[in-house]
């Protein structure tokens, strides 16, 4: 099965009077992983809210297979587009199974019956995420961590050809973070799903994507593999931060070394130097 292209035609979207994206124009690859990086209020949420048509844009179109997202019914999209939003809310006293079994609700119509194929694929959103001890647990009496690893059990069992995340590793400590980033990169490689991703950590996206887009005042500065992307001239102009890149030792991708302004310029000359 061919994977779905999802593209953006010089969008231009915001809130009220603010412009947040300015004539952004996009191509996701398909079947692949994409991370999205830059500065806070760069307009990273608000590109993945255009693209999934939680906001419409004021200009320009999303594509999905070359036919505007905005011509399909709903339910038909939520099949194919899955997203996982940046601190969603979840229904108050809510169990962890009840919530992730809605991700199985766009497979549902008025007359279809819940199936054992549901049921296998909640209890696979549930393992996957390590969160199958939890399933009963009210969704409000977690930690931060937890209630986040369910909402990606949720996003899971949607079995969606296309996933988008904002921020899927906020309220994670280091191990929870690789967990999720090495589980998005198995759905990817088992299934072939294309997931887009926003993450704050240069390093992890530079380490786990495909592609990489970085983005500065609303439109994308940088575009491509992270060894084209990630590179010094990239992050000082889009987060105004001196740095160096190395290869990183373990995956042999491009590492960001921040340089803070108390490094001497002796420690700056003698840092190694990358692209």
């Amino acid at each position: 099965m061919s994977q779905p292209i999802l593209s953006a035609q010089t969008i231009t979207a915001g809130y009220g009077q603010t412009r947040i994206l300015q004539d952004l124009d996009l191509d996701l690859p398909p079947g692949r992983i994409t991370a999205i990086v830059g500065a806070n209020a760069c307009g990273k949420s608000t590109l993945l809210r255009t693209l999934t048509r939680l906001l419409p844009p004021r200009s320009g179109q999303v594509l999905l297979d070359g036919k505007s997202i905005h011509a399909m019914a709903p339910r038909k999209l939520a099949q194919i587009m899955g997203l996982l939003p940046q601190s969603p809310i979840a229904p108050e006293g809510i169990t962890v199974a009840d919530l992730v079994s809605r991700g199985r609700h766009p497979h549902h119509g008025l007359l279809s019956r819940w199936s054992t194929a549901d049921d296998r694929a909640i209890a696979d959103a549930l393992q996957a995420t390590q969160t199958t001890d939890l399933a009963e647990r009210a969704v409000d009496e977690l930690s931060g961590g937890q209630r986040q690893r369910v909402w990606i059990a949720m996003a899971l069992a949607q079995q969606t050809q296309l996933l988008l995340l904002d921020e899927p590793t906020t309220f994670l400590d280091i191990s929870h973070q690789i967990e999720v980033l090495d589980l998005l990169t198995d759905l990817n490689r088992t299934r072939g799903t294309t997931v887009v991703m926003v993450l704050h950590d240069l390093n992890l996206a530079a380490r786990y994507a495909d592609h990489l887009i970085a983005m500065t005042q609303g439109r994308i500065h940088a575009a491509g593999p992270p060894r084209a992307v990630l590179t010094q001239a990239m992050v000082a102009t889009v987060f105004g931060l001196d740095s160096r890149i190395i290869a990183d030792p373990v995956s042999g991708r491009p590492l960001m070394l921040p340089l803070g302004r108390h490094h001497s310029k002796a420690e700056r000359a003698a840092a190694p130097c990358g692209n």
